[in-house]
Order: C-alpha cells, then sequence, then structure tokens
C-alpha cells in the first residue's frame, strides 16, 4: 500500500496544530497564576477598566516586570480568560469576563479551590504515565505513579484530603445554583435525602435551606465526616457506601458514580435501592453527572471539556464519564428499568432513578 503523502501546506499546518497541542498545558498554568496572583479579585475591586500599569501596582508587581506582564496579561485574554478594553490613543485596559468572575474570592460562586486543585502536582503528576500505565498492571495512572489509590492518598494526607474537599465543594456551589435554579423540581415532595459521598455537605445544605421540608443527611467516609463540626442543618454519618445506606425517601449520588467502574457502579446502587421505598411511596436516586453527548452544541467547548473530564477519570478513578447507552447498562444490570435525564447545562445532567 502506497504512502499517504500530505503536501506541503498541510504539514506547515500539522505542525503549528502539534505545536499548539504540546504547548497548551501552559493554558493551566497560566489559570493556576492567575488565581494565584489574585488578578480577578483587583479587578473586581477596581470596579472599572484597569490599565497594565495600576494592575501591576494593585498586585505589587515591580514595574521591571512591565513587558513580561503584559505578555503574560496578552494570553489570559486571548484565552478569554480577562478582557481588554480598547481606547484608541490610550493605553489597553482590563475587565473581567464572566469566566473570570469565577475566579472573584467573594463570589458565591467562585471555583478558585477546584482550579487549585486541578492544578496540584498530587493530580497532574499521575497523567505523565497515561502511556506506561496502559501496559501496567496497575488500575489506575494514579496508583502507578504514586503506588496508592487517590482514595487511600487522601485518608493519609490531610492536606491533600482538605484540598481535596474543598475543591470538589467550590465546584458543588456552582452546580448547586443551577440545579436548584433549573432543576428544584427533582427535590419537591420529598421527607428526606440522603447525599451518598456527600463530602463536607455543600450540596446538602443547599437542599435543606431551600427545601427546609427535606430532612437532609450526608454519608461519607469517617475520614471526611470526623473532621466536621456539629450542624443544625445536616446529619453527618460516617460509613461505606459499599456496605450499607442510611433510609431515606431519596438517595442523591453527585458526580459519585463517574469515579467508579461498572461492577462497582451496580454495587452502590443496589445498596441505595435497598435504602429506599418503592417507586409508588416516592422512593427515588437522584444522580447528578454527566451524560456524554446529551444536548450538547457540537461548536462550543463542552465536548471537549467532557473528553477531559473521562480522562481525569481513567487517570484518577477506576471510573468514567457516560453516555445514555452505557447508564442504561449498569441501572438494568442493578434492578433498575425506569429513568429519566435532564440536561442541566451543557455539562451536567440530573437522572431520576426509579426503583
Amino acid at each position: 500500500m502506497a504512502e499517504m503523502e500530505f503536501t506541503t501546506k498541510e504539514l506547515l499546518e500539522a505542525q503549528a496544530h502539534v505545536w499548539n497541542l504540546m504547548l497548551s498545558y501552559l493554558k493551566s498554568m497560566c489559570l493556576k497564576s492567575a488565581v494565584e496572583l489574585g488578578i480577578a479579585d483587583v479587578l473586581k475591586n477596581h470596579g472599572k477598566p484597569m490599565e497594565l500599569s495600576d494592575l501591576m501596582s494593585a498586585l505589587s508587581i515591580s514595574p521591571s516586570r512591565t513587558d513580561s506582564f503584559r505578555r503574560f496579561m496578552r494570553t489570559l485574554t486571548h484565552i478569554d480568560l480577562f478582557a481588554e478594553k480598547l481606547n484608541p490613543g490610550h493605553e489597553v485596559k482590563y475587565v473581567l469576563t464572566p469566566s473570570s468572575h469565577l475566579l472573584v474570592s467573594g463570589e458565591t460562586m467562585n471555583v478558585i479551590p477546584l482550579a487549585s486543585l486541578e492544578a496540584d502536582p498530587m493530580l497532574i503528576g499521575p497523567s505523565q504515565v497515561i502511556g506506561p500505565w496502559f501496559k501496567s498492571p496497575k488500575a489506575t495512572s494514579f496508583e502507578l505513579f504514586f503506588s496508592k489509590g487517590v482514595w487511600e492518598m487522601a485518608s493519609e494526607r490531610p492536606e491533600f484530603n482538605k484540598t481535596l474537599n474543598e475543591g470538589i465543594a467550590s465546584a458543588t456551589r456552582v452546580v448547586c445554583d443551577v440545579v436548584i435554579m433549573t432543576c428544584g423540581q427533582v427535590f419537591r415532595g420529598l421527607k428526606s435525602l440522603v447525599d451518598v459521598g456527600g463530602g463536607t455537605g455543600t450540596m446538602a445544605r443547599s437542599i435543606a435551606r431551600a427545601f427546609p421540608e427535606i430532612k437532609c443527611t450526608v454519608l461519607d467516609l469517617p475520614h471526611v465526616v470526623d473532621t466536621l463540626k456539629e450542624d443544625s442543618v445536616v446529619e453527618y454519618v460516617g460509613g461505606d457506601m459499599f456496605v450499607s445506606v442510611p433510609p431515606a425517601n431519596a438517595v442523591l449520588l453527585k458526580w459519585i458514580l463517574h469515579d467508579w467502574n461498572d461492577e462497582e457502579c451496580v454495587k452502590i446502587l443496589q445498596r441505595c435501592k435497598e435504602a429506599i421505598p418503592i417507586r409508588d411511596e416516592g422512593g427515588k436516586i437522584i444522580i447528578i453527572d454527566m451524560v456524554m453527548d446529551a444536548t450538547i452544541d457540537k461548536h462550543t467547548n463542552a465536548v471537549e471539556t467532557q473528553l477531559y473530564f473521562d480522562l481525569l477519570m481513567m487517570i484518577h478513578t477506576t471510573g468514567k464519564e457516560r453516555n445514555e447507552s452505557e447508564w442504561q447498562n449498569i441501572f438494568l444490570v442493578a434492578g433498575f428499568n425506569k429513568y429519566k435525564i435532564t440536561p442541566c447545562g451543557d455539562l451536567q445532567s440530573i437522572i431520576e432513578l426509579y426503583p
């Protein structure tokens, strides 16, 4: 078979493409640096477009770094983290974008802890051994890199566990607002709910405040809940979701099942099924997770983001992001045959699963 030939133009375009991929890690590092510097906070507090010199002064950056910081901001505006406000004849000024609004520390929906988590060397390191992992007997790239699984590392290292929980909680706050505002009907009529793997209780507290008639309980591993203070809004229970789940009208699984393989998901769902009443008595499982390809505009960043999250699950856990057919297979094996999927934004969906 003849070797495929490419034109010089195609090869030059390919070179630019490969180089772009090669250097794309700098996007994450630029995001990490912007968070560490607190650029979004300074722009927010200033209250109006800000010149480079004023921004540098507010950030305590030496004037000797002016050219370098200008180049840094040029990249941050190119990737739409910030925006330039052009004023002919005057210096460029910088403003927030919707993306950098999520990096303002005082905002309820800020994702600073999540950005810090994903840039943590503990999570980035295992991505360097994806290739060798395919030929390794280890369960995950994380385990190949550290010789331990991510949950074991979290239980042994308090600082990593704190970073992990804070990162997940910050992402949860964004999802909470979206879910309660746009899909709040899934919680109406419930008398009790247990948030399985609910961490520090961010989601459960939001549900309890929005629907005070619902008694909310959080089930998580002892090393997670043992560090939490008594809470009058939510009850915390230390335990193992593979062993048993506290009884309730409904069980919430937010970003839980994508951490586990199909067999493990079936076991979790079976324990959840044992905890809830039959459907006629209001029993159901509420799953908040990605449904790959669900009502996504192919021209947005959502498709690529879902693919990256799927790789993240592969690297750190035995889980995956699933499409509807893959979800359905798990449900059937676990003994469920009725479900309803409601997209909630471009990335997340809510699945109501009935016994």
